[in-house]
């Protein structure tokens, strides 16, 4: 039986539950029957549910393929408007809102729920009737909790009233927090086998198809197909869809070959067997398709079929506010934001423990799946108006020891995922392009960043080598900021027993991380003290102010930033969105960026802040604070382009893995680059004390490297 059918057979398996549960859902919009404060919440959120409903018969019955695109676009609009611009201000859907109405723990419980029914969108478009009615139905459980108690109170406020007791009547009842609570914890708990299962099976069975069948056989030159994914549709997916539409085919072909053999050449340069692989997951933006479309072809001659799933949106499958998958406009950065840490209203260990189950028995089922999978080609857009969330007293955060349960689960589901789909058998591929919130002078840029991700990487090996020959000698590395900005790193380096034969570090030239431009290694962390500092940076679609992590043994012992003027406000946020809810990170890797001519794109266009880390960090050193570059693959014997064996690949925590794989791996790895034009000298100190000056002054001084000089100094001209 196929996948379609299979789902077939599921919808109609729920088709009474559903029916039933829509009328239910119908009646309640002119009910009166909760507490009159909640009222307007249930109302407004079934309105919602039946304009949900609307939208899933028309794409069901085929109406809505009549559409014409004005139409598409008012639907659109009008299933995201609750959470676009001013309207979140005054939406259950904004924890603030729902706790100003509802107390804190009521109004968390309940924008929750209303976050956790919006996520059915997506479900409506792919014609996932037992979904809807699953959620349907959870918000019918909690409806009747508060029915349930204001018939309590009439009841008691008729009991009252005939005992003429003088009483001013019952205190009026609503369901308390634990109950309504307890309803979403077991919603969570029971369909994990449901949703989680169905998530993981996303990603490695190609028979999920509904985003790849749909960019195969759309009509691509047609705004049309971008509506039918269900996700919000804004000018950038709108606008990408039109520039491409307007590049010579061999341009869009050239895009989509520069994607697919980094891919291919990231197996051959890691040893890994690309033939033993059936399936590639495809990750990107929506309005890529046409690029996207040609790619698929590409893996197919490779012999693989894409998986290309949507970024989770329920609670239960979701990693904070992360977008890992497919995904069209994020239509409000703080409502994501805001939710990212929903989990902690209900989470405990017996609920990590129900999803490391269920995680488990679906790897065990579909063994010859996983293993058939090669790994994630990414396709990352930027140029969005950077984001500095607001910090909200109002949405949910773990608790300390929820924060323990997160980073066990992390760790648990990541060998799990590593026992199933071998990290030293796998690999993958990430690129980057532009979209049109980026400014006037888009095409231009998008032109240019075609250019920087097709450089010539012979050359780059060449310079790369030289500066890699000069670091072989050393001891340690110094890193000193210039003017304002207060870096002074000292980074000791792994010791070579054998300088003819290896090295410390990687020569990177456009197969995995394109696109060229850096070395890099694993440093070694006693030793490596100090203190990173940049004036401002865009880490994971958040902006840092002035960020400033300090090193001791290659771990950090302290961080700040200028995002809020509440200084433990600005520790939370790096907290919570650098350090991954660790106590410290290691210094997981250093490397020095020479793709100076990305670095001279970024100040032509003003773009500095917009660029994607994936460029931004080949345009000065940059330090990663987590896991290692080979982290799950150390065994994997690996080799530059001149034969020498890079050596450096573990460091003091990566080697735990050999006593106790959960100490060993944080499941985080965050690149943080300092711009040429805050540095004063990178330099290279050898064990005699010699001291090998690479860049001063934001220019490359080591003899053979100065031709990444040329870019610098046109712009300089310029």
């Amino acid at each position: 039986m196929s996948l379609s059918e299979i789902q077939k057979e599921r919808n109609e398996q729920c088709r009474e539950r559903h029916e039933l549960a829509v009328n239910r859902i119908r009646s309640m919009v002119t009910e009166e029957t909760v507490e009159k404060a909640y009222v307007g919440y249930f109302q407004d959120v079934a309105l919602f549910l039946l304009e949900l409903e609307n939208t899933r018969r028309k794409v069901a019955s085929g109406e809505w393929g009549n559409y014409t695109l004005e139409q598409m676009r008012s639907l659109n609009e009008i299933l995201y408007s609750d959470i676009l611009d001013k309207n979140y201000e005054r939406s259950y859907a904004n924890p603030e809102y729902a706790v100003s109405s509802f107390g804190t723990e009521m109004g968390q419980l309940l924008s929750l729920l209303y976050a956790e029914l919006r996520g059915g969108i997506h479900y409506a478009f792919e014609e996932k009737t037992d979904y809807l009615t699953i959620l349907y139905e959870l918000f019918i459980e909690v409806y009747n909790c508060f029915e349930n108690a204001a018939l309590e109170e009439a009841s008691e406020q008729r009991t009252a009233d005939e005992k003429e007791s003088g009483a001013a009547g019952a205190e009026k009842q609503i369901p308390s927090a634990e109950q309504i609570r307890e309803i979403l914890y077991w919603y969570a708990s029971d369909y994990c086998d449901v949703f989680l299962a169905d998530r993981i099976l996303e990603q490695i069975d190609p028979s999920f198809s509904f985003a790849a069948d749909l960019i195969e056989t759309a009509d691509l030159d047609s705004d049309e197909y971008l509506y039918r994914f269900g996700e919000y549709i804004s000018k950038n997916e709108l606008g990408t869809a039109h520039h491409l539409r307007n590049l010579p085919q061999e341009t869009l072909q050239k895009m989509a070959d520069v994607y697919t053999e980094g891919y291919r050449i990231g197996f051959i340069n890691t040893g890994k067997d690309l033939s033993k692989k059936k399936v590639v997951n495809i990750r990107y933006s929506l309005g890529f398709e046409k690029v996207v479309r040609l790619a698929i072809e590409n893996f197919k001659k490779m012999g693989l079929k894409p998986v290309i799933y949507r970024a989770a949106a329920s609670v239960i499958t979701k990693r904070e506010h992360h977008k890992i998958g497919y995904y069209g406009c994020i239509a409000n950065q703080q409502y994501e934001y805001d939710h990212r840490q929903d989990q902690a209203l209900f989470m405990d260990k017996r609920y990590i423990e129900r999803k490391l189950e269920v995680m488990k028995t679906i790897y065990e089922q579909n063994r010859e799946l996983a293993a058939g999978f090669a790994g994630p080609a990414v396709m990352e857009i930027f140029g969005e108006t950077p984001f500095s969330p607001e910090a909200k007293a109002s949405a949910p955060a773990y608790s300390e020891a929820q924060r323990s349960l997160a980073l066990l689960y992390d760790s648990r589901s990541g060998q799990l995922t590593n026992e199933y789909i071998k990290g030293d058998e796998r690999s993958f591929t990430i690129i980057a392009y532009p979209v049109p919130e980026i400014g006037s002078d888009y095409a231009e840029i998008f032109d240019e960043v075609i250019r920087i991700n097709t450089l010539d990487a012979k050359l780059y090996e060449q310079v790369q080598q030289t500066m890699i020959d000069a670091l072989d000698q050393g001891v340690y590395v110094r890193v000193k900021g210039k003017g304002e900005n207060q870096t002074d790193m000292h980074v000791e380096l792994y010791r070579l027993k054998d300088p003819a034969k290896e090295t410390i570090f990687e020569n990177c030239v456009a197969d995995v991380n394109i696109p060229v431009g850096e070395v890099f290694t694993s440093p070694v962390l006693d030793g490596t003290n100090g203190v990173l500092n940049v004036s401002k940076v865009y880490l994971d679609g958040l902006q840092y102010r002035n960020l400033k992590l300090t090193f001791k043994d290659g771990k950090i012992t302290d961080y700040t930033c200028d995002n809020f003027s509440d200084e433990a406000e600005n520790r939370k946020y790096i907290y919570d969105n650098v350090l991954k809810n660790h106590e410290t990170l290691p210094l997981g890797e250093f490397a020095i960026g020479t793709n100076t001519t990305a670095y001279v794109v970024a100040r032509k266009y003003g773009i500095e802040d917009k660029m994607p880390i994936l460029i931004a960090e080949k345009t000065g050193p940059h330090f990663a604070v987590g896991d290692t570059c080979y982290s799950w693959s150390e065994e994997i014997r690996v080799y530059n382009p001149n034969g020498k064996e890079i050596v450096a690949k573990d460091n003091s925590c990566s080697l735990l893995r050999k006593e106790d794989v959960s100490k060993a791996y944080f499941n985080c790895h965050t690149d943080i680059t300092i711009p040429y034009e805050e540095l004063e000298e990178i330099s290279v100190v050898t064990k005699d004390g010699t001291d090998i000056i690479l860049l001063r002054d934001g220019r490359f001084v080591l003899p053979g490297t100065e031709v990444l000089n040329e870019p610098l100094e046109k712009d300089t001209d310029h």
